[in-house]
C-alpha cells in the first residue's frame, strides 16, 4: 500500500484538528488532556531514540532513512481503533501501544524482513488523560526497543470521538527475497509458528463480563510479532508462501490458497491450539482455526525441505499440505472432510 504523510509528530501549522492551546502547567503528568501539540510531541520525542539507518527522525517535514545497499524497502500500515481493536475498559493503555506496533511488525515478520522505523499517527479525544497517552507510548516503545525499531515521525490530531492510532513500519528485505503469498505449490507441507486461538479466546472472557489479569493472557495483550522467525525462514531459503495470522487461520490461509491458484488440506488434529488463563486450560478448538490477533505465521514449504521443530525458541508445526484442486479441506481424526470456509474477520463483512 502507498504510503504519504506529514507532521512526523511535529506541530502541523495548517490542520484544522490541531490541538488547542493547553491550559495546565508544564510537566503536570496526571492532566486531562490537551496538552499543546507541541508539548505533545516534545515528550514523544523525548522518549523515541534515533538508531542507525535513520538520518533524520522526528522534528521536521520529513524522515530520511538509509536503506541497506541490495535491499528493497517494505512499507506496511495498520490501524488500530478503539471500539474495534481495543476497547479502554478492557485493555492496560500499554497493552494497546504494543499491540498496535505489532500490527505493522507482524506484516514485515510475514515476508521475511527486518522492521527499521515506524510512523505513528494518533488522534485523541480531549477528554483523555495525559497518563493513558504517556502509558500508550511506553508501551510501543518497549516494544520497538526490544526489535530495535525507530519511531521516526508520524501525526498528531484531536480526535471527535474515541482513539485512533495507525502505525506504519518500514522495514528491508533482501532484493528479490521478499516471501509472498502468491508462491506456495501443491504437494508443499503447510506450518505454523506458536499456539493458536489464545487471543480469541481472551477475547470471547472479556465479551463474556471477566476482568482478566494480562499475565494470564499474554497472547491476546502483548502478542510477540515473529520477526526473529520470519527472517530466519528467509535466510535458509525453507519457504514458498507466508502470511501472518491476524485475521485467523481459516481466513489467512485462504489469502495464501487465493493468491497461489491452489488449495489446501489442513488435519484438524495437528492444529496446535493455546493454553490460557490460570489454572492453565487449553482453547477449543475452533477458537484455534477461525480466532484473529494471535500474529503468529503460517508459511508454506516445498517437499524435500526440512523444517526444524523449532525456530529462534519458537516452536514449529505443520498441520497439513498444499493441494492442486484450489478447495481448502480440513479433516479429522476419523477421516472426514469438510470444506475449511473462511470464518475469521473481516471488515465490512455482516455478522450472523
Amino acid at each position: 500500500m502507498n504510503v504519504a504523510g506529514h507532521g512526523l509528530l511535529r506541530p502541523n501549522r495548517f490542520s484544522p484538528t490541531a490541538f488547542r492551546p493547553s491550559r495546565v502547567p508544564f510537566g503536570y503528568i496526571e492532566s486531562i488532556l490537551p496538552f499543546a501539540e507541541k508539548l505533545l510531541i516534545s515528550r514523544i520525542r523525548e522518549r523515541a531514540p534515533r538508531r542507525r539507518g535513520i538520518a533524520m527522525g522526528i522534528g521536521d517535514d520529513c524522515a530520511i532513512l538509509q536503506i541497506p545497499a541490495g535491499n528493497q524497502t517494505l512499507v506496511t500500515t495498520d490501524f488500530s481503533l478503539e471500539g474495534v481493536h481495543f476497547r479502554r475498559e478492557w485493555h492496560p493503555p500499554d497493552a494497546v501501544g504494543h499491540r498496535c506496533l505489532t500490527r505493522g511488525l507482524s506484516d514485515i515478520a510475514a515476508m521475511g524482513g527486518t522492521p527499521l522505523a515506524a510512523f505513528l499517527s494518533l488522534a485523541l479525544p480531549q477528554n483523555l488523560r495525559q497518563s493513558w497517552v504517556d502509558q500508550f507510548v511506553k508501551g510501543l516503545l518497549t516494544l520497538a526497543d526490544r526489535l530495535k525499531v525507530t519511531l521516526a515521525g508520524g501525526d498528531t490530531a484531536q480526535s471527535p470521538g474515541g482513539v485512533l492510532a495507525d502505525i506504519v513500519v518500514v522495514g528491508s528485505v533482501p532484493k528479490g527475497k521478499a516471501i509472498r503469498r502468491s508462491d506456495a505449490r501443491p504437494g508443499d507441507g503447510i506450518y505454523v509458528t506458536g499456539t493458536l486461538g489464545g487471543a480469541a479466546a481472551a477475547l470471547k472472557l472479556l465479551f463474556s463480563g471477566r476482568k482478566l489479569r494480562t499475565a494470564d493472557f499474554p497472547r491476546h495483550f502483548y502478542p510477540t510479532p515473529r520477526i526473529e522467525v520470519g527472517r530466519w525462514l528467509l535466510e535458509k531459503g525453507l519457504v514458498s508462501a507466508m502470511i501472518d495470522l491476524s485475521d485467523g487461520l481459516s481466513t489467512d490461509l485462504g489469502h495464501i490458497c487465493e493468491e497461489s491458484g491452489v488449495g489446501a488440506e489442513v488435519q484438524a488434529e495437528a492444529v496446535p491450539c493455546a493454553e490460557i488463563g490460570k489454572p492453565v486450560r487449553k482453547v477449543d478448538l475452533q477458537f484455534a482455526l477461525h480466532g484473529g490477533d494471535d500474529y503468529e505465521l503460517v508459511f508454506t514449504a516445498p517437499r524435500g525441505k526440512r523444517v526444524p521443530s523449532r525456530v529462534a525458541g519458537v516452536d514449529i508445526t505443520r498441520i497439513g499440505r498444499i493441494t492442486r484442486n484450489k478447495q481448502v479441506i480440513l479433516t479429522n481424526p476419523e477421516g472426514t472432510a469438510v470444506k475449511f470456509r473462511p470464518q475469521g474477520w473481516e471488515h465490512f463483512k455482516p455478522r450472523t
